[in-house]
């Protein structure tokens, strides 16, 4: 099975792997389609290269093979602690996932009970928020900015401004903004439909000519070549097109049947379902996604419409080692919760914060969340969630985005700056999350194209880089397949993260994040900056610590560091992490 590295449908505002704007897409498809899809000949990662060293393997892997054997080599044992994967939903029965799969202790499966009383009935594995109790799932969302456009048109739609005064003249402003910003995304995505078809068609005809020209539908780089001797314009246009088809992977009519069937689904998704404002798919769930204190819905359907994303996020983390089969993922001595917040297109904020809170009752250690958006009209009950992982112990792991964007200026959500600041103690005020790290995607490459041209960046928003392209892992039903994308960087921090945190338990949330931050590979001089092809920045302008992850350079610094395990996760020690059945969580926005 061939799973290709980039697809129509990681593009931005599903905010999956690669993500990228309409406008970027249409521009690229204009000249040609598959460099969307396929990586060019000779420019093929190393196999695993994310768990490799960048000292002794020259790449810029995490350097987790090596620190484990160094871990194992003093007799250094670690234990298993739980890393939540808060995504698209997982295949649980992968072969190189089951046997990592976190299970419930307390909770029997197929009795129809719930019988830990944590609010979930049957929750084996995790739980997952876009389902509802009849079993049927959401697969398809709207954008937030969409969910914003239908909230605010029902109460501003053919009112006159002159008549509003103080905050509803202040929330007409921001519907004035989010009525262009949907009315220009929108006639993107069409216009951008409408250009695709008419590059399919020209495509499609330059194959039909060449195997009319040639008698064949399958046909060699030497048959191009003799094919040109003596053709005309027409034929020798035709021919210039699949040879540029044929370099990115494309060879053939079939092959590119493939492809055109994932470029047209992305706008067929665009139109009919992120920008759709008549399309609302919540009442499959049947909770009011506006009642922020109903906690308690959903299913237990781990894998979803589409778990492709979920399932190779958590390989990255934790695919078993060394077990001959498929990959061996960063972090051993892990198991993977599995809880479903993330569809096709945004998420909801209340999905998100529940996720969140689900994972830390249920002993987490580490959550990872490679997904974002452009708006969080609920972000206060989201900031509360990461408050309650936060004073938990729980470290936040998360993607920065990948629209090429500067997240000082150009905020993706969720984040760590809360939108008030909220009590931490006395006389004392959070302003973000202590134990909130972002990450950046960095490429196996050497010298300015280390860094994904995809990739989020910020000086004081972004913490630091880690691995995020052309990463292969697990993807459905037991197989593998490549992804690129900060969603890949993200798990990949997570798994160091999940190292420190099995090897080193007596050290907090706050000090792995420390420890992460103060143990990255310094990088020196200029790098492509991401989105532009000649432009060149400072490594140290992209993010806070001005390096990538280095797992060997962690564990050696977690070695000298003294724990300062925090008294509230005390009961995390106990039954793999399971909290405690009467724990009920406060929904109170910070």
């Amino acid at each position: 099975m061939t799973i290709q590295t980039i697809g129509f449908s990681d593009i931005k505002n599903s905010k999956f792997s690669i993500n990228m704007t309409l406008k970027h897409c249409v521009a690229i498809l204009s000249f040609c389609l598959p460099v969307l899809f396929l990586q060019a000949q000779g420019n093929k990662a190393p196999e695993n290269w994310f768990t490799l060293d960048p000292t002794k393997d020259n790449v810029n892997g995490t350097g987790s093979d090596e620190t484990l054997k160094r871990l194992k080599d003093k007799g250094k044992k670690g234990q298993t602690i739980i890393v939540a994967v808060l995504d698209s939903g997982i295949d649980t029965d992968h072969e190189d996932l089951k046997d990592v799969m976190w299970t419930n202790p307390g909770e029997i499966a197929g009795n129809g009970k719930d019988d830990d009383g944590n609010g979930y009935i049957d929750d084996i594995h995790g739980w997952n928020f876009l389902g509802g109790k009849d079993g049927k799932n959401v697969h398809h969302e709207t954008l937030e900015l969409t969910r914003e456009y239908v909230r605010l048109s029902k109460r501003f739609k053919d009112t006159d401004p002159k008549n509003l005064h103080g905050d509803a003249a202040e929330e007409y402003k921001y519907y004035e903004k989010i009525k262009t910003a949907f009315e220009e995304q929108r006639g993107e995505a069409e216009a951008g439909a409408a250009s695709i078809e008419k590059q399919l068609v020209k495509i499609e005809e330059a194959f039909a000519a060449v195997e009319k020209a040639l008698g064949k539908t399958e046909f060699t780089d030497e048959d191009l070549t003799k094919a040109g001797e003596g053709a005309g314009a027409d034929l020798q246009q035709a021919l210039g097109i699949v040879k540029a088809m044929r370099s990115q992977g494309v060879g053939s009519r079939a092959d590119f049947d493939e492809q055109k069937k994932e470029a047209t689904k992305y706008f067929d998704g665009q139109l009919n379902y992120n920008l759709n404002p008549d399309y609302n798919p919540r009442d499959m769930v049947g909770d009011d996604p506006s009642d922020l204190s109903n906690r308690y819905y959903g299913n237990n359907d781990y894998q979803g419409p589409d778990a492709f994303h979920g399932t190779h996020v958590a390989g990255i983390i934790a695919a078993v080692r060394n077990n001959g089969k498929g990959i061996n993922g960063i972090a051993d001595n892990v198991r993977i919760m599995t809880v479903r917040c993330v569809p096709d297109g945004d998420e909801r904020d209340k999905d998100v914060a529940n996720a969140i809170y689900y994972a830390v009752d249920n002993g987490a250690s580490v959550i990872n969340m490679s997904f974002g958006k452009g708006y969080s009209p609920q972000k206060a009950y989201v900031d509360a969630a990461m408050k309650y992982a936060s004073d938990h112990d729980v470290l936040l792991v998360h993607a920065a985005g990948n629209d090429s964007e500067n997240n000082d200026s150009d905020p993706n959500f969720p984040n760590d700056e809360f939108k008030k600041p909220v009590k931490a103690g006395l006389f004392k005020k959070m302003k973000s999350v202590p134990t909130w790290v972002e990450i950046g995607a960095l490429n196996w490459k050497s010298g300015e194209k280390r860094v994904a041209n995809f990739s989020n960046y910020g000086k004081k928003n972004v913490d630091l880089f880690s691995p995020g392209v052309q990463l292969y892992s697990t993807v459905p039903g037991s197989e593998y397949g490549n992804a690129s994308g900060t969603s890949m960087a993200s798990p990949a921090a997570a798994g160091v993260a999940a190292i420190i945190r099995s090897y080193y338990p007596e050290l907090s949330a706050v000090q792995v994040k420390d420890i992460m931050m103060k143990s990255v590979i310094k990088q020196d001089g200029e790098v492509s900056k991401p989105g532009s092809s000649t432009e060149k920045i400072k490594f140290s302008d992209l993010c806070v610590s001005g390096g990538i992850i280095s797992a060997t350079n962690a564990v050696e610094l977690a070695e000298k560091t003294k724990g300062k395990k925090v008294k509230s996760a005390v009961w995390r020690e106990a039954g793999m992490g399971k909290a405690p059945v009467s724990k009920k969580v406060k929904t109170a926005t910070p």
